[in-house]
């Protein structure tokens, strides 16, 4: 029965040894995985704070390009208000124009008969003076004949 005994503790020691070098090989493949995740883990926080220092950029370069703009528009708008009471001073002086245009036509209307009356006088005026000038030659040929 002692030989059963120390048969019995070989095959347990045996079964340990076993279980201890499955362990040890499991242990190392586990270490070797963890190291690599390790790795993967530390290049991609080195690429998140490489994203986050280009975007932290991007956002100041947005902000100044922003307050540009700004800049820029406020500056515009004087221009656009020029530009507008540019545009109501050319609207006032066609307005002007017009009311001038229109009193100037209404007066040439009223005053017509009047130019017309004045017209035939002054070519009656110039019938006139023809045949007073015809009529001067005649007796200049007569003087010298």
């Amino acid at each position: 029965m002692d030989n059963l005994l120390y048969i019995s503790v070989t095959i347990i020691a045996v079964a340990f040894v076993f279980l201890v070098y499955f362990l040890i090989n499991t242990l190392i493949a586990m270490r070797k995985t963890l190291e690599s995740v390790s790795t993967t883990v530390e290049g991609l926080q080195k690429q998140v704070d490489d994203i986050t220092k280009e975007s932290a950029q991007l956002i100041h370069k947005s902000n100044l390009l922003a307050d540009d703009i700004q800049r820029k528009s406020n500056s515009l708008d004087s221009l656009f208000l020029a530009a507008k009471d540019l545009g109501d001073s050319v609207q006032r002086i066609n307005s002007s124009v017009k009311r001038v245009s229109d009193a100037v036509s209404k007066t040439a209307e009223e005053q017509s008969d009047q130019v017309a009356q004045a017209v035939k006088w002054g070519n009656v005026a110039m019938q006139f003076w023809e045949k007073w000038q015809i009529k001067k030659a005649e007796q200049e040929k007569k003087k010298q004949e």
